[in-house]
């Protein structure tokens, strides 16, 4: 009977450190930086850019043209000003697919009411991946409207933002020739000023979290 006594002590202290810990490890989170560095090739190595000349030369996201789950146009003008999140995805991927577009979903939640962050996630498989599939998939997957884009277009145009924009498959380590197939499991934080200031794991939950603090401290920068 003692024995059970102690065992289950030793268990309310286990359990009470463990929430301890959690609460630690949120606040860490909350505080990584004060400021982002920035990004401007597949090594994402990392850079701290304060000169104004500097930032008006560094690696931006170019023009583009594609069309979302309601038809419409979107194009760099639609980030005008605005904070995003962006990823590569297809509507028809088994594996690691919609893991990333319920932890997308998670950050769309954190800033579902702040028009200052936006989502926008490319299909790779745009052959397949039209306009109502994609409003289909949005809608079962609780994508908001004008919050969270999903796109579709000319296949070459998302593969080169994938991989000579947003460097998404830089943990490869090994270049891919263009017709090969496009998959990565990474988010990318784009600043207002179209500059890439972060990557994220998106199947990682952890990594997850991390997205959100930065934007929170990217919000407080502009």
């Amino acid at each position: 009977m003692k024995l059970l006594k102690l065992n289950r002590y030793n268990l309310l202290i286990f359990l009470a450190f463990t929430i301890i810990g959690c609460k630690e490890s949120e606040k860490e989170v909350e505080s990584r930086v004060e400021t982002l560095p920035y990004y401007n090739e597949a090594s994402f190595t990392p850079k701290w850019l304060n000169n104004v000349e500097d930032l008006e030369t560094f690696h931006k996201v170019p023009s583009f043209n594609l069309i979302d789950q309601n038809g419409e146009s979107v194009t760099e003008q639609t980030f005008k000003e605005k904070i995003y999140v962006t990823d590569f995805f297809f509507t028809t991927c088994p594996g690691i697919c919609p893991k990333m577009t319920e932890n997308m979903a998670l950050v769309q939640e954190a800033f579902k009411d702040d028009p200052e962050v936006l989502l926008l996630s490319h299909s790779v498989t745009p052959e397949t991946d039209s306009v109502q599939v994609l409003k289909t998939y949005a809608e079962n997957k609780g994508a908001i409207s004008n919050k969270w884009y999903l796109v579709t277009g000319d296949r070459k145009q998302i593969y080169d933002l994938g991989r000579k924009t947003y460097f998404v498959e830089q943990d490869l380590g090994q270049e891919k020739d263009e017709d090969e197939f496009l998959h990565s499991e990474n988010f990318v934080l784009i600043d207002k000023n179209k500059h890439i200031r972060g990557i994220y794991n998106g199947l990682n939950a952890t990594a997850v979290q991390q997205l959100i603090a930065d934007i929170k401290t990217l919000e407080k920068e502009n």
